[in-house]
Parts: structure tokens; C-alpha cells; sequence
């Protein structure tokens, strides 16, 4: 019975929206109202009046009669064709008993234009003699006209009826919602959530989901609640009524959802927080009704809404003051339906938000959502799991090296793993290779991370000059200081809005310290530097490497607490409710301190980076007229010119090199964190 109520109901027996929307599981079959009963009596009482009103109600009448009636002064019009003739008579004539007699009334009333006597005419030539004749001595009109075809006058009086009963049809449509979406003025309160059962399986399962074993632990307990809630319930234990999936973007959180979609094996609904939103007043939290109800008439069952928080965000912030905020009242109901089920009536919620910061403290709170599930970024062996699933359906020309490729891959999460692996089938098909090459995997990262090359971009002798020299400062400041994230590849090739890049491998850590904030400033300043050294004067090249340096420099007063003169102080607010604050929380003293203890900590790093590249200008000549004549140079070219770092943990791991096509694999180590970027005085150089 469940399943026949959950298909689409056909047009013609769709329920009447006037009948209150209670359960009709009671109704005996053939009760059930439909539309097509109101088509029907439309369309005859259109068929009725027309066909009362079109006729002329005309009585046949004789040549004599006709004479006798213009004689008497009766006739108005007189309209002739070749085989008949339409007469008309005066208004102040129809009280006579002889027309009284003669002419009868339409149903719906009389037409004055409609005539009321028709003739057969033998000889058009002598009638209209007899017309002119009769026209010398009394007034009348009279004229000629072509006969009309008879189906032309059906058409003419049907194709009204037509429209009108297609428009009919096509609003009715909309209206019971079978005109698809934006038009279901009755079903606008419905929940839109599509249903996942045994009729319309999901065929994600947790062996689809690489890493995460922490969440993934967590979920399997919820889908296994829902499979033996006797092992939970005999303890006394309860099952959370609701888990928050909460991480940043591409880091799997959908798919965890998907997956237990695919492995409950329980109705599982989805949506998104977003379609609880609309324009009319009170549907948010109708569908919200709608959608707790449906998944109480099929528990034990799962609701998923992603995004949550489109729907979920704190209330009170910016509204004006009377003002209704149909979003706060789809929460209040959210809230309501979450905290108003049973424990134990088998309907759990998950939600997923990579902004866990802007969402209501009532929707986090125990009762709601019990848990909160920290979807991270992947570790090194976890991107190593990440890497097995996603490779799995490429065609590889010999077996990569998986511990390589995660190594190589700090801060990438999920979505950027499946990406490269996509990205790198699709260069190995534009070289029309048959198999899939560990190059053709390099060559997606710094297609992903830099953008795409572009050679045939025009850049003068000049600009070129100075692009090398602040790539080769870059890369001469990160090789001198021991806490820069190891160099690996320098180029000058333009790629996407950036004219040069450098890539680094940086360390995996989970805490920072002030030295080693301090070396990553130097090697971003490195430059800029390069640049008022070498040449005496500096450029625009720098924006992104100041940009950057900035905003870690007042993380590091502000956030850390990392400055002597400011104190052990964070103004940093991880609830997120000073979001919307205008006034900065320090006063306007502590402001200045900031601004001048940010600006020493920047020069500081600015003088001691000069002093770096001062100190082996010859050498970061030679890498610049190096970097110059080649374009891209690697780490062991570096290492040639300035000897090995003296830091024995700067290591990088060497992938296997039969897969490299007889290159050196330091040569082709392409992996990055960040692309340092150099910008021009052309337009697009200004974006960066």
C-alpha cells in the first residue's frame, strides 16, 4: 500500500485539493474527485451556448412576402448572396402579429444584427433589378456578399471553445502540481525531498569511501542502530537523533550520506537546505511538516539535508524590526519537529555544513543534533586510500606508487584527489596515449594548481627579466632558511592569470611556531627583495606574496598571539557571532599597537630577506640567467648552484622512475601547496 501511495498519481486521478489533505487510506476506490468532471461541464455549457445563440432562428419566407414587407416600410437590411437572401426587419415592426407569429426568440435573448427572414433567390440579376426598384421609394439597405463556406463558420466559433478549454487544462495542470516545478500552488507545501528505498537503490557504499575511519566509525553505528536497535536498546542506550557532518568543502560529506543511503538499506530521504526555501510565506515550514511526516509513516528511516545551513543559520542577525524572516520560521519548525519525535521511532537526521560556525546554538544543542562528526582534510595515509579508490577505473601504464603521489599532496582533499586523477586521464587522451602515465598525474597537479600553461603569451625582453630575478629570489630565500617549505620546480612559463610560479612541498604540522611564520614571511618576501636589489627599484609583481604576508603577519598579533608588545591576546571569535560586527573588538589605541607592530614584524623580514640575497647575489644571478635560458628549473639545479640545504629534513621523495619516461624524478616533481605569483603592468596582472 506504501508503495502504490509514494508513486505520482496520474492526471486523472489526482485528489481534490479542497478535501483537507487528510489520510485517504479509508476511501473506497471511485469516491476520489477529479478534475476532468469540471472539464466536462465547462465545455458543455460552452457547446450549449453557442449552439443556442449561433443559429439565426430565420423563417423562410416568399418572394410576395418579401415584397409585401418592403411595400409596408418593415424591412431594414436586406444581405443577398447568389442562392439566398437575409432580411432583417425594423425594430418598431416585431410587435405586429404577423412577425410575432413568425419569428421566435433566441434562448438567451434577442439580437437586433441577427435576421429573421431568409428567401431563395431564383435570378440574382432580376432581384437586384427588383432591389434597386424598391429603393427609389423606400428606405432600406441592401448589399452583396459572398457565401461563407460552412466549415469555415464551425472553425470560426469552435476555435474560441478550444482555447479556452486548453488554457483551462494547462492552469488546472500547474495548479495540482503535474506541470512540473514552479507552478504547484496546491503541493507548495510539500516536502521535496527525493526518496531512496528498495525501489530506487544507492549504489555508494562505505567501501566507496576512502579514509575518514573516524567518521565513517561513527555513521556505521547509526546504520547499525537502524538494522539491530534491540543490541542498542536492551543496554538502555538511545541513538542520536541527529549527527552534523561538519568539514571543508570536498572532503566527503555527501558521499558519507550517500553511502549510508546505500547501506541502511531504510527509506533514506535527501535534500537540500535550499529547498525548504521559497516565496511564499510559510511553505519553508510547511515542507518541514511535510517531510517529518513522511519519514514517521516509513521509520525507521534517514532524512539528509545538505547544507543545512541555508535553513539553519543564527536567528536574529539583521532583521529589521517587524519584519518577517520566513528563513527563522523554517528553523523554529525544524527545531520543533527535531525535538518532538520519540527516541526510539527509528527516524534519524543527518545534516552536513562546511559552516558549522553560523549555525543556531539551539540546533546544536543535545536532543537535535547529539553529535557533531569532523569530516577533515586527509592524512597522508588516508589520501593514499583516497588515491586506490579513484584509480581503480583508469587505465595505467604501470603500477604508480601510491605512498608518492600522497606524499606529494599536503592539503588536497577528496575532491581535489578525484580531480587530479580525472584531470590526468584527460591529458593522457589529448596526447592520444593508450595508458595513463605518473607524468601525465604531475602535469594535472600544476594544471590544477597553476592553471593552465600559456606560451604564446607576449612578454617583453624586459618584463621577462624581471619576472626571472623575482622567481630566482623566491627560490634562493626558501633554500637559505630552514623553516621554508622545500623548493621543488621554478618556472617562468605563464600559466592562467600568473606570468611565474614556484612550487614547494610544505611539511605536514599540525602547530606553528614564531620562527617558523617568521622564514615562510622571508621566503614570500624573496621577490619583491630580488627585484629593488637586482634592479634598484620594485614592481607590482609582488601583490599576492604581500597580500599573503599581511594577513599572516595580524593573524599573528590578532589570532596567535604571537607579539610581545600586543600580549597573549586573541580577538579571534570561533562561534562566528561577530560576523556581522562593524566596529573592530579593540579600541582605537590597541589598533594603532597592532598596526605598528604589524608593519615592524614585515620590514623586519623585509631587511633580514635582503640580507639573505645580498649576502649570494652571484648566485641568484646565475639562477635568474639560469631560470632564464631554460624556463623551468628543478630542485637539483638549485641544489648545483647552491650546494645541499644544511637541514637534514628537508627530503624529498623520489617517485619510481621507470614511470617517468627516462627523466630524472627530481626533474619531474611538480606537486605544490601554493603558486607564488608575478604580475605585470597588464590588465590582468591587476586581478591577482
Amino acid at each position: 500500500m506504501e508503495e502504490k501511495e509514494n508513486k505520482k498519481s496520474d492526471f486523472g486521478k489526482i485528489k481534490n485539493p479542497f478535501s483537507g489533505g487528510g489520510n485517504n487510506k479509508d476511501k473506497k476506490p471511485g469516491n476520489g474527485f477529479s478534475f476532468y468532471w469540471i472539464y466536462a461541464a465547462i465545455a458543455i455549457a460552452f457547446l450549449t451556448i453557442a449552439l443556442f445563440n449561433s443559429g439565426s432562428g430565420a423563417r423562410v419566407i416568399t418572394f410576395g412576402e418579401l415584397e409585401k414587407m418592403v411595400e409596408a416600410g418593415e424591412v431594414k437590411n436586406i444581405k443577398y448572396n447568389d442562392r439566398f437572401a437575409e432580411i432583417t426587419i425594423k425594430s418598431e415592426a416585431l410587435g405586429n402579429d404577423f412577425h410575432k407569429s413568425r419569428i421566435k426568440t433566441p434562448m438567451f435573448g434577442s439580437n437586433p444584427t441577427v435576421p429573421h427572414y431568409e428567401m431563395e433567390i431564383g435570378s440574382l440579376e432580376r432581384f437586384e433589378a427588383k432591389l434597386d426598384k424598391w429603393s427609389e421609394n423606400q428606405d432600406f439597405t441592401y448589399r452583396y456578399h459572398k457565401e461563407e463556406e460552412w466549415m469555415g463558420n464551425l472553425f470560426g466559433w469552435l476555435l474560441p471553445i478550444i482555447l479556452l478549454v486548453v488554457i483551462w487544462l494547462f492552469i488546472m495542470r500547474r495548479m495540482t502540481g503535474s506541470g512540473g516545478p514552479g507552478g504547484q500552488i496546491f503541493n507548495i507545501g510539500k516536502s521535496k525531498a527525493v526518496l531512496f528505498d528498495k525501489e530506487k537503490n544507492v549504489n555508494v557504499t562505505f567501501n566507496d569511501v576512502a579514509g575518514l575511519e573516524g567518521a565513517k566509525e561513527e555513521i556505521e553505528e547509526i546504520v547499525d542502530f537502524l538494522k539491530n536497535p534491540k543490541k542498542y536498546t536492551e543496554l538502555g542506550a538511545k541513538i542520536p537523533k541527529g549527527a552534523l557532518l561538519v568539514g571543508p568543502p570536498g572532503t566527503g560529506k555527501t558521499l558519507l550520506a550517500k553511502a549510508v543511503a546505500g547501506e541502511a538499506k531504510v527509506p533514506f530521504f535527501s535534500l537540500s537546505g535550499s529547498d525548504f526555501v521559497e516565496m511564499f510565506v510559510g511553505v519553508g515550514a510547511s515542507r518541514v511538516r511535510d517531510l517529518f511526516k513522511q519519514a514517521k509513516e516509513k521509520a525507521p528511516a534517514i532524512i539528509f539535508i545538505d547544507e543545512i545551513d541555508a535553513i539553519g543559520r543564527a536567528r536574529g542577525r539583521g532583521i529589521a524590526q517587524g519584519a518577517n524572516d520566513e528563513r527563522e520560521n523554517t528553523l523554529n519548525q525544524l527545531l520543533t519537529e527535531m525535538d518532538g519525535f520519540g527516541t526510539n521511532n527509528g527516524v534519524i537526521l543527518l545534516a552536513a555544513t562546511n559552516r558549522a560556525d553560523v549555525l543556531d546554538r539551539a540546533l546544536l544543542r543535545p536532543g537535535r543534533f547529539d553529535r557533531q562528526i569532523h569530516v577533515d582534510l586527509p592524512d597522508i595515509e588516508e589520501r593514499k586510500e583516497i588515491f586506490k579508490v579513484h584509480l581503480k577505473p583508469l587505465k595505467l601504464d604501470t603500477e604508480l606508487d601510491m605512498e608518492f603521489l600522497a606524499k606529494q599532496t599536503p592539503g588536497f582533499s577528496g575532491a581535489d584527489i578525484a580531480n587530479i586523477c580525472n584531470e590526468a586521464a584527460l591529458i593522457a587522451a589529448r596526447k592520444k596515449k593508450k595508458h595513463v602515465q605518473l607524468q601525465d598525474f604531475l602535469d594535472a597537479v600544476d594544471r590544477i594548481i597553476g592553471g593552465l600553461e600559456r606560451k604564446s603569451k607576449i612578454i617583453t625582453k624586459d618584463e621577462k627579466q624581471v619576472i626571472a630575478y623575482h622567481e630566482a629570489g623566491h627560490a634562493t630565500a626558501s633554500w637559505l632558511l630552514e623553516h621554508a617549505s622545500p623548493l621543488v620546480k621554478v618556472t617562468i612559463v605563464p600559466r592562467g592569470r600568473s606570468l611565474g610560479a614556484a612550487w614547494y612541498l610544505p611539511e605536514e604540522r599540525q602547530i606553528t611556531n614564531t620562527d617558523q611564520l617568521m622564514d615562510e614571511m622571508c621566503a614570500a618576501l624573496g621577490g619583491r627583495a630580488a627585484e629593488e636589489i637586482i634592479f634598484g627599484k620594485i614592481s607590482t609583481g609582488a601583490l599576492s606574496d604581500l597580500e599573503k604576508i599581511t594577513k599572516q603577519a595580524y593573524a599573528m598579533v590578532t589570532v596567535y598571539g604571537l607579539n610581545d608588545k600586543v600580549g597573549n591576546i586573541s580577538y579571534y571569535d570561533s562561534t562566528g557571532q561577530s560576523d556581522m560586527n562593524l566596529s573592530k573588538p579593540w579600541s582605537e589605541k590597541t589598533g594603532q599597537l597592532i598596526d605598528e607592530e604589524v608593519s615592524k614584524m614585515i620590514e623586519a623580514a623585509y631587511e633580514r630577506t635582503k640580507k639573505i640575497l645580498i649576502e649570494n647575489k652571484d648566485k641568484l644571478k646565475i639562477l635568474a640567467e639560469l631560470l632564464l635560458e631554460k624556463e623551468v628549473i628543478f630542485k637539483e639545479d638549485v641544489e648545483k648552484i647552491f650546494g645541499k640545504r644544511p637541514f637534514e629534513k628537508d627530503k624529498v621523495i623520489e617517485p619510481k622512475k621507470d614511470s617517468l619516461n627516462g627523466s630524472s624524478s627530481e626533474d619531474k616533481l611538480e606537486i605544490n601547496s601554493e603558486v607564488e605569483k608575478i604580475d605585470s603592468d597588464k590588465e590582468e596582472s591587476k586581478n591577482d
